[in-house]
Protein backbone atom coordinates (compact mmCIF):
# COMPACT_ATOMS: atom_id res chain seq x y z
CA UNK A 1 0.00 0.00 0.00
CA UNK A 2 2.46 2.60 0.65
CA UNK A 3 4.48 1.65 -2.38
CA UNK A 4 1.67 2.34 -4.32
CA UNK A 5 1.00 5.70 -2.62
CA UNK A 6 4.62 6.97 -2.84
CA UNK A 7 4.65 5.76 -6.45
CA UNK A 8 2.09 8.09 -7.13
CA UNK A 9 2.86 10.98 -5.14
CA UNK A 10 6.23 10.46 -7.33
CA UNK A 11 4.20 10.22 -10.54
CA UNK A 12 2.10 13.51 -9.78
CA UNK A 13 5.58 15.59 -8.88
CA UNK A 14 6.71 14.39 -12.42
CA UNK A 15 3.52 15.28 -13.91
CA UNK A 16 3.94 18.89 -12.19
CA UNK A 17 7.04 19.23 -13.19
CA UNK A 18 6.81 18.50 -16.77
CA UNK A 19 3.45 20.55 -17.16
CA UNK A 20 5.85 24.12 -15.31
CA UNK A 21 8.63 23.03 -17.84
CA UNK A 22 5.98 23.20 -20.69
CA UNK A 23 4.79 26.66 -19.16
CA UNK A 24 8.05 27.72 -19.33
CA UNK A 25 9.22 26.86 -22.59
CA UNK A 26 6.13 28.35 -23.73
CA UNK A 27 6.79 31.83 -22.06
CA UNK A 28 10.93 31.12 -23.61
CA UNK A 29 9.57 31.10 -27.01
CA UNK A 30 6.74 33.71 -26.96
CA UNK A 31 9.98 36.39 -25.44
CA UNK A 32 12.24 35.09 -28.29
CA UNK A 33 9.57 35.37 -31.23
CA UNK A 34 9.79 39.21 -31.36
CA UNK A 35 14.51 38.52 -31.55
CA UNK A 36 14.11 35.98 -33.98
CA UNK A 37 12.01 37.89 -36.40
CA UNK A 38 13.85 40.96 -35.49
CA UNK A 39 17.11 39.44 -37.09
CA UNK A 40 15.42 37.24 -39.80
CA UNK A 41 13.91 40.81 -41.30
CA UNK A 42 17.17 42.15 -40.77
CA UNK A 43 17.99 40.15 -43.98
CA UNK A 44 15.01 41.09 -45.84
CA UNK A 45 14.25 43.34 -48.30
CA UNK A 46 12.49 46.66 -47.30
CA UNK A 47 9.58 46.11 -49.76
CA UNK A 48 9.14 42.44 -48.41
CA UNK A 49 9.12 43.42 -44.91
CA UNK A 50 6.30 44.81 -45.89
CA UNK A 51 3.94 42.40 -48.02
CA UNK A 52 1.02 40.68 -46.25
CA UNK A 53 1.17 38.13 -45.35
CA UNK A 54 4.78 37.88 -44.29
CA UNK A 55 6.84 35.23 -45.24
CA UNK A 56 9.35 33.79 -42.52
CA UNK A 57 11.96 33.75 -44.32
CA UNK A 58 13.50 36.05 -46.87
CA UNK A 59 13.38 34.83 -50.20
CA UNK A 60 16.97 36.75 -51.13
CA UNK A 61 19.14 37.24 -48.17
CA UNK A 62 20.82 40.52 -48.33
CA UNK A 63 23.88 40.08 -45.93
CA UNK A 64 24.67 43.98 -47.46
CA UNK A 65 21.70 45.07 -45.42
CA UNK A 66 24.45 45.76 -42.25
CA UNK A 67 27.12 46.96 -44.26
CA UNK A 68 24.62 49.77 -45.41
CA UNK A 69 22.93 50.84 -42.36
CA UNK A 70 26.43 51.05 -40.77
CA UNK A 71 27.15 54.01 -42.49
CA UNK A 72 23.25 54.99 -43.32
CA UNK A 73 22.28 58.72 -43.33
CA UNK A 74 25.99 59.89 -43.24
CA UNK A 75 26.12 58.79 -39.55
CA UNK A 76 28.64 56.33 -38.08
CA UNK A 77 27.78 53.55 -35.96
CA UNK A 78 31.87 53.48 -35.24
CA UNK A 79 31.25 56.96 -33.44
CA UNK A 80 28.22 56.13 -32.42
CA UNK A 81 29.75 53.11 -30.59
CA UNK A 82 32.37 54.91 -29.40
CA UNK A 83 30.41 57.77 -27.68
CA UNK A 84 27.66 55.27 -26.00
CA UNK A 85 30.71 53.36 -24.43
CA UNK A 86 32.72 57.07 -23.61
CA UNK A 87 29.39 57.27 -21.40
CA UNK A 88 28.84 54.05 -20.41
CA UNK A 89 31.59 52.18 -19.22
CA UNK A 90 32.46 55.51 -16.47
CA UNK A 91 28.63 55.62 -15.66
CA UNK A 92 28.78 52.17 -15.13
CA UNK A 93 31.71 51.55 -13.03
CA UNK A 94 30.89 54.79 -10.54
CA UNK A 95 27.40 53.75 -10.09
CA UNK A 96 28.55 50.19 -9.04
CA UNK A 97 31.12 52.10 -7.15
CA UNK A 98 29.28 54.62 -5.15
CA UNK A 99 26.15 51.88 -4.86
CA UNK A 100 28.49 49.40 -2.98
CA UNK A 101 29.97 52.20 -0.93
CA UNK A 102 26.78 53.39 0.05
CA UNK A 103 24.83 50.23 0.49
CA UNK A 104 27.69 48.88 3.03
CA UNK A 105 27.22 51.88 5.15
CA UNK A 106 23.08 51.65 5.12
CA UNK A 107 23.88 47.66 6.03
CA UNK A 108 26.66 47.71 8.59
CA UNK A 109 27.17 51.31 9.80
CA UNK A 110 25.35 52.55 12.47
CA UNK A 111 24.47 56.46 12.53
CA UNK A 112 21.04 58.04 13.87
CA UNK A 113 18.87 58.98 11.39
CA UNK A 114 20.21 55.88 9.43
CA UNK A 115 16.81 54.24 8.21
CA UNK A 116 14.98 56.96 7.56
CA UNK A 117 17.74 58.52 5.32
CA UNK A 118 17.86 55.23 3.61
CA UNK A 119 13.87 55.91 2.86
CA UNK A 120 14.37 59.00 2.19
CA UNK A 121 17.15 57.64 -0.39
CA UNK A 122 14.79 55.12 -1.84
CA UNK A 123 12.05 57.69 -2.87
CA UNK A 124 14.31 59.15 -5.75
CA UNK A 125 13.31 55.88 -7.40
CA UNK A 126 9.73 57.46 -7.04
CA UNK A 127 10.62 60.41 -8.81
CA UNK A 128 10.27 60.41 -12.67
CA UNK A 129 13.17 61.93 -14.71
CA UNK A 130 10.79 64.26 -16.39
CA UNK A 131 10.70 65.93 -13.14
CA UNK A 132 14.47 66.72 -13.07
CA UNK A 133 15.26 67.11 -16.90
CA UNK A 134 14.22 70.37 -17.08
CA UNK A 135 16.14 72.26 -14.31
CA UNK A 136 19.08 70.00 -14.90
CA UNK A 137 19.52 70.65 -18.71
CA UNK A 138 19.91 74.35 -17.67
CA UNK A 139 22.17 73.64 -15.06
CA UNK A 140 24.35 71.85 -17.22
CA UNK A 141 23.33 74.82 -19.92
CA UNK A 142 24.99 77.44 -17.45
CA UNK A 143 28.23 75.89 -17.34
CA UNK A 144 28.62 75.68 -20.61
CA UNK A 145 27.70 72.08 -21.70
CA UNK A 146 25.40 71.91 -24.28
CA UNK A 147 26.21 69.83 -27.32
CA UNK A 148 28.21 67.51 -24.71
CA UNK A 149 28.34 64.26 -23.61
CA UNK A 150 29.33 65.70 -19.94
CA UNK A 151 25.81 66.37 -18.81
CA UNK A 152 24.87 63.03 -19.60
CA UNK A 153 28.09 61.34 -17.81
CA UNK A 154 28.58 63.68 -14.40
CA UNK A 155 25.01 62.36 -13.27
CA UNK A 156 25.82 58.52 -13.53
CA UNK A 157 29.18 59.00 -11.69
CA UNK A 158 27.35 59.37 -8.56
CA UNK A 159 24.77 56.53 -9.02
CA UNK A 160 20.93 56.30 -8.15
CA UNK A 161 18.52 54.82 -6.16
CA UNK A 162 18.12 50.42 -6.79
CA UNK A 163 21.67 49.86 -7.29
CA UNK A 164 21.92 51.00 -3.26
CA UNK A 165 18.78 49.20 -2.88
CA UNK A 166 20.11 45.79 -3.91
CA UNK A 167 23.02 45.67 -2.56
CA UNK A 168 22.26 47.00 0.76
CA UNK A 169 20.02 43.17 0.89
CA UNK A 170 22.70 41.49 -0.11
CA UNK A 171 25.03 43.11 2.32
CA UNK A 172 22.33 41.91 4.92
CA UNK A 173 23.05 38.82 4.32
CA UNK A 174 26.63 38.52 4.92
CA UNK A 175 27.14 36.95 8.49
CA UNK A 176 28.23 39.97 11.02
CA UNK A 177 30.89 37.48 12.46
CA UNK A 178 33.05 38.04 9.32
CA UNK A 179 32.89 41.69 10.05
CA UNK A 180 33.69 41.57 13.88
CA UNK A 181 36.84 38.91 12.87
CA UNK A 182 37.98 41.51 10.62
CA UNK A 183 38.05 44.51 13.07
CA UNK A 184 39.74 42.36 15.67
CA UNK A 185 42.26 41.90 12.86
CA UNK A 186 42.71 45.66 13.46
CA UNK A 187 40.76 46.18 9.45
CA UNK A 188 38.93 49.50 9.24
CA UNK A 189 35.86 50.67 7.72
CA UNK A 190 36.75 50.61 3.95
CA UNK A 191 39.41 47.66 4.35
CA UNK A 192 36.45 45.45 5.40
CA UNK A 193 34.41 46.83 2.55
CA UNK A 194 37.49 45.86 0.45
CA UNK A 195 39.01 42.90 1.65
CA UNK A 196 35.45 41.08 2.54
CA UNK A 197 32.19 42.54 0.97
CA UNK A 198 33.29 43.37 -1.99
CA UNK A 199 35.02 39.85 -2.62
CA UNK A 200 31.59 38.23 -0.94
CA UNK A 201 29.25 40.48 -3.53
CA UNK A 202 29.85 39.34 -6.98
CA UNK A 203 26.81 38.10 -7.88
CA UNK A 204 25.16 41.59 -6.52
CA UNK A 205 27.80 43.57 -8.51
CA UNK A 206 27.27 41.77 -11.37
CA UNK A 207 23.68 42.17 -10.78
CA UNK A 208 24.04 46.24 -10.67
CA UNK A 209 26.59 46.16 -13.27
CA UNK A 210 23.68 44.60 -15.60
CA UNK A 211 21.23 46.63 -15.11
CA UNK A 212 23.25 49.76 -15.16
CA UNK A 213 24.52 48.98 -18.44
CA UNK A 214 21.58 47.99 -19.71
CA UNK A 215 20.04 51.29 -18.72
CA UNK A 216 22.86 53.83 -19.65
CA UNK A 217 23.33 51.87 -22.92
CA UNK A 218 19.54 51.93 -23.95
CA UNK A 219 19.15 55.71 -22.69
CA UNK A 220 17.77 58.00 -25.37
CA UNK A 221 15.88 60.66 -23.82
CA UNK A 222 19.12 62.65 -22.05
CA UNK A 223 21.08 62.37 -25.33
CA UNK A 224 18.02 63.54 -27.25
CA UNK A 225 18.05 66.69 -24.86
CA UNK A 226 21.89 67.37 -24.11
CA UNK A 227 23.27 66.25 -28.05
CA UNK A 228 22.86 68.31 -30.87
CA UNK A 229 26.05 67.48 -33.45
CA UNK A 230 25.76 63.88 -35.30
CA UNK A 231 29.17 63.57 -34.21
CA UNK A 232 28.23 63.07 -31.06
CA UNK A 233 25.64 60.75 -31.36
CA UNK A 234 24.69 57.86 -29.56
CA UNK A 235 23.61 54.07 -30.84
CA UNK A 236 20.14 54.90 -29.53
CA UNK A 237 20.03 58.41 -31.25
CA UNK A 238 21.26 56.59 -34.24
CA UNK A 239 18.77 54.35 -34.30
CA UNK A 240 16.25 56.90 -34.60
CA UNK A 241 17.80 58.13 -37.85
CA UNK A 242 15.75 55.60 -39.61
CA UNK A 243 12.82 56.50 -38.63
CA UNK A 244 12.18 59.26 -41.36
CA UNK A 245 9.29 61.58 -41.66
CA UNK A 246 7.31 60.15 -44.47
CA UNK A 247 8.80 56.41 -44.28
CA UNK A 248 11.11 54.20 -42.08
CA UNK A 249 13.91 51.97 -43.47
CA UNK A 250 12.36 48.78 -41.09
CA UNK A 251 15.31 46.63 -43.19
CA UNK A 252 18.35 48.85 -42.13
CA UNK A 253 16.46 49.37 -38.66
CA UNK A 254 16.39 45.79 -37.82
CA UNK A 255 19.90 45.47 -39.43
CA UNK A 256 21.11 47.99 -37.12
CA UNK A 257 19.24 46.89 -34.35
CA UNK A 258 20.31 43.77 -34.36
CA UNK A 259 24.50 44.61 -33.97
CA UNK A 260 23.65 47.20 -31.77
CA UNK A 261 22.16 44.53 -29.32
CA UNK A 262 25.21 42.14 -28.98
CA UNK A 263 26.82 44.21 -26.07
CA UNK A 264 23.84 43.73 -24.24
CA UNK A 265 23.78 40.02 -24.97
CA UNK A 266 27.65 39.57 -24.54
CA UNK A 267 27.95 41.15 -21.14
CA UNK A 268 25.07 39.10 -19.92
CA UNK A 269 26.55 35.71 -20.88
CA UNK A 270 29.84 36.80 -18.88
CA UNK A 271 27.70 37.47 -15.94
CA UNK A 272 24.57 35.34 -16.20
CA UNK A 273 25.70 32.84 -13.27
CA UNK A 274 26.49 35.77 -10.69
CA UNK A 275 23.21 37.91 -11.99
CA UNK A 276 20.73 35.04 -10.83
CA UNK A 277 22.33 34.26 -7.92
CA UNK A 278 22.53 38.00 -7.19
CA UNK A 279 18.42 38.21 -8.32
CA UNK A 280 17.65 35.26 -5.90
CA UNK A 281 19.97 36.83 -2.91
CA UNK A 282 19.28 40.26 -2.96
CA UNK A 283 15.38 40.03 -0.70
CA UNK A 284 16.83 37.55 1.70
CA UNK A 285 16.91 40.10 4.61
CA UNK A 286 14.95 42.91 4.97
Amino acid sequence: MDNAVNTRSRNKKKAVLVIAYIILVLFVLFDLIPLIWMILCSFKSRTEIMTFPPAIFPSEWRFDNYVKAWNAYGLSFTRMFINTFTIVIPGTFFTVLSATLAAYSFARIKFWGRDFLFALFLLSLMIPDSVVLIPRFIFFKNLGFQDSLWPIIIPMLFGYGLPVFLGRQFFMTIPQDLEDSATIDGCGRLRAWANIFVPLSKPIIATITVFTFQSYYNDFLYPLVYINSTSKFTIQLGLSAFRGEHTTRFDLLMAASVFCLIPILIIYMFAQRYFVEGIVTTGLKG
